[in-house]
């Protein structure tokens, strides 16, 4: 069996509600990867800082401190984060905030409450660690003619 794709891929988690963490952190060390969690800005500028490797993150909006807003513009404008993925999860009705984010580049945006197989789905998508299909189980045989 070839080894899993995600492996060895690290991602950076930053939200405040540690059981949304948790949940996400699950998830995808179950598929493979390596995460780092950060629960608020200054942390997450520093995971970054000292984990170069860091292949994609997934940012809450509404954090203490420094917003996700705040950490996407800084993101965006240093050249070494400039390209890295990023997906945004938000409450639902922050439109203005959304917008923001939006002009910002940010990869995608996924509102909460959301899917942890989806996040999978879509980590691996940015990541470009998905899963071959497994290959068919049917045998092939020529139609049956009477």
């Amino acid at each position: 069996m070839p080894a899993d794709p995600a492996a060895g891929v690290t991602v950076l988690v930053v939200d405040d509600e540690p059981h949304i963490g948790r949940i996400i952190r699950t998830r995808l060390e179950q598929a493979g990867f390596t995460v780092h969690l950060a629960e608020h800005g200054a942390e997450a500028l520093s995971t970054l800082e000292s984990t170069p490797a860091v292949a994609l993150v997934v940012l809450d909006l509404m954090l203490p401190g420094m917003s996700g807003t705040e950490i996407l513009r800084v993101l965006r404008g240093d050249i070494r984060w400039r390209p890295l993925p990023c997906i945004v999860l938000t409450a639902a009705g922050q439109d203005a905030q959304l917008r923001e984010v939006e002009s910002l580049g940010v990869s995608e945006i996924m509102t909460k409450p959301f899917s942890p197989r989806r996040l999978l789905e879509r980590v691996r998508a940015y990541t470009g660690t998905t899963l071959p299909e497994p290959a068919s189980t049917e045998l092939s045989s020529p139609p049956v003619v009477s």
